[in-house]
């Protein structure tokens, strides 16, 4: 029973990129939109998460293309 159940299961690979940039666009969009409502503290904020989550995007593909 276990191991019909096993078979079942198929195997993802693990993909880190497109979660991050996705992220990092909507981070993006938020601090532009706050910036132009006038929130300087929120958008300061985003822009922040937004460019780290950029530099992690790029780490990890360069990681990913290395190997």
């Amino acid at each position: 029973m276990v191991l019909t159940v096993l078979n079942r299961v198929a195997a993802v690979p693990l993909q880190f990129g497109g979660d991050l940039i996705g992220l990092a666009i909507l981070f993006l969009i938020l601090a532009v939109i706050a910036a132009v409502v006038g929130a300087s503290g929120v958008a300061g904020i985003s822009m922040n998460i937004a460019k780290w989550l950029v530099i992690i995007f790029v780490v990890l593909a360069i990681v990913t293309f290395i190997f």
